[in-house]
């Protein structure tokens, strides 16, 4: 008996998902490096598969052991499926969104490094010592994200930081980490896209998931998500953004929040 067009397709997707391995959309929320003394701001885990299906169960608690232990993208990559009390397979390809910043302004960096000034100060969503381009880009659009330099905020940084140099040490572009192959990685701010249309229509399917920042790794999740299957939609770094500082995800129609929001810090 032939088979109908729709069999055929859903046969064709599925012999392609074969040949290149599972894909997964994972968000974490960023908890800093003892948030296990802290019960308000930890570590959260959501795992999503290519249908938006939530994988296993949420997990938080503190990722630093589990950082610590792993011995290299793939172990680190199973220490997170296993905490989540998922299965993976070893030929799965990962796309993480953190909800952390992931870099420093150069200027903040020289001025630490080399002594080296800019000049006058003006108001603090100019100082380039306290934000980076993509911040300043969001502030000059009616955002308000926070510094990893004044907003308590910096423990939180390192550590997403550090699992970048272990896990996905490559920067094939600005604000895209990579281990090369399983792993990509970005950077994610959840409070900027709680006005976006993109994401409030993706988010709407699922409940709340008992704590904020289980909430906020669903959201990088389907940040991640949106930056696998529909890149356009996102707005992407100008070529003069330095590579070393990184670059905040949102969608092309977040909208400026009423009041600031916080990354909560220890």
């Amino acid at each position: 008996m032939a088979l109908k067009k729709s069999e055929l397709y859903s046969s064709l997707w599925k012999s392609c998902d074969e040949l290149r391995g599972s894909l997964f959309f994972v968000g974490w929320d960023v908890g800093g490096w003892n948030c296990d003394k802290n019960g308000k701001s930890r570590d959260a885990i959501v795992i999503l598969d290519a249908e938006r299906n939530i994988v296993g169960l949420p997990w938080r608690g503190n990722l630093r052991s589990t950082i610590n232990k792993a011995t290299d993208t793939a172990d680190w990559i199973s220490h997170l499926f296993a905490l989540c009390k998922a299965p993976t397979q070893g030929s799965s390809r990962i796309i993480l969104a953190i909800d952390t910043p992931l870099g420093f302004s150069e200027a903040f960096v020289r001025l630490v490094t080399q002594r080296v000034n800019v000049g006058e100060i003006g108001s603090s969503d100019t100082n380039l010592y306290l934000y980076r381009q993509t911040e300043r880009f969001l502030f000059e659009n009616g955002l308000s994200p926070l510094s990893a330099v004044k907003d308590m905020i910096g423990s939180q940084a390192t550590k997403g930081m550090h699992a970048l140099a272990r896990f996905a040490p490559l920067m094939p572009r600005c604000g895209i980490w990579s281990s090369g192959k399983r792993l990509t990685a970005i950077e994610a701010y959840p409070s900027a896209c709680k006005n976006s249309a993109t994401v409030a229509e993706l988010r709407e399917p699922f409940p709340k998931l008992g704590h904020d920042d289980l909430d906020d790794a669903l959201t990088c999740a389907l940040l991640a998500y949106i930056f696998e299957v529909d890149f356009n939609a996102l707005i992407v770094p100008e070529a003069d953004v330095p590579l070393s500082e990184g670059w905040i995800w949102v969608p092309k129609d977040v909208q400026p929040k009423p009041e600031r929001d916080q990354r909560t810090g220890e």
